[in-house]
């Protein structure tokens, strides 16, 4: 049996390229997927697409050599397509498309989940990216079970594989539902069996228990991670069956996540970085908690590094 594929997530506002090349660094994936390339109306400019996947400018690996693929988000399926093109022209390795995305100010401007409403809309935005771009680039799409309900998951599953695409990617849940939990792996499994092209499962994945059902209610083999990678960087080797270590593993992670990050932004912007992930971490780290309550007023990066450094070697 071939090994198990395991993905980074795109997460808008959370794994950004230095979230990417730390996780990236500790973790055997497979691939990642870089935040969403917004295509409204233009075709972009250079400028733009790497802003959001700076690993463009490095072949479309991550520091550790982890391929990068883009994604898209945008309803024009001419324009998606014309920035297909440009995107593979810069370097991208392959491209997908997002259909999940649950903002509100996206949705509003028909972009992400709301398009799963109109599943001959995603089949054409698909299929235009599909024709545009060379045979040799996969083309695969990310979607939820649905906007409001799941009413049309099937139509829109079997309009993503009648347009092409290479593999579709599945959170469990609608755009109504969010982020609570539960995530409905079975209706992924319902997916699943209605189209024959890989399917890949999505969503509430934070220990290897959440991975082992995910697996068996679904069918899928192939997982892609989001917020459970970031909460626990570990995570991946333990999906490996690797020894991961404890929470002094998990420290010179975000040690070295400080160092990297430092000077990508204004002080205030970077300690707010550092206080996120600090954050994700509280859920399978208390000792995350105890760290975040000592740096919480804290607006300068080193003034934190300090802190952080100081847990290390008590640790």
């Amino acid at each position: 049996m071939r090994a198990m594929k395991l993905i980074l997530a795109p997460m808008e506002g959370l794994a950004d390229f230095w979230v990417r090349q730390t996780l990236t660094d500790h973790g055997d994936y497979d691939w990642c997927v870089s935040e969403f390339v917004r295509v409204s109306g233009e075709l972009l400019p250079p400028r733009v697409f790497y802003r959001w996947c700076p690993e463009l400018r490095q072949g479309a690996r991550t520091r550790s050599g982890t391929p990068v693929h883009l994604q898209l988000l945008g309803s024009d399926p001419v324009c998606v397509a014309e920035n297909a093109v440009r995107a593979v022209s810069l370097g991208a390795p392959a491209i997908d498309l997002n259909f999940g995305c649950p903002a509100k100010t996206v949705n509003r401007h028909r972009g992400g989940a709301v398009l799963l409403d109109e599943p001959a809309l995603v089949h054409r935005v698909t299929r235009a990216v599909r024709d545009a771009v060379p045979t040799t680039i996969p083309v695969s799409v990310k979607m939820r079970l649905g906007n409001e309900d799941d009413g049309l998951a099937t139509e829109n599953a079997q309009a993503v594989e009648a347009a092409g695409a290479a593999w579709l990617t599945v959170h469990g849940r609608t755009k109504r539902q969010g982020y609570r939990p539960p995530a409905y792996w079975d209706r992924i499994g319902l997916l699943r069996e209605a189209v024959s092209l890989p399917v890949i499962a999505n969503g509430e994945i934070w220990r290897p228990q959440d991975a082992l059902r995910c697996q068996q209610e679904s069918g899928c083999r192939d997982l892609m991670l989001g917020r459970g990678a970031v909460a626990d960087p570990l995570l991946v080797d333990r999906l490996r069956g690797r020894q991961a270590g404890d929470w002094t593993s998990v420290l010179p992670v975000l040690v070295q996540f400080v160092d990297d990050v430092d000077g990508s932004g204004t002080d205030a912007q970077v300690a707010g970085r550092i206080k996120q992930w600090l954050s994700y971490l509280r859920r399978r780290w208390p000792e995350a908690g105890v760290l975040l309550e000592q740096i919480k007023r804290f607006t300068v990066p080193g003034q934190i590094r300090v802190v952080l450094e100081q847990a290390r070697q008590a640790a």
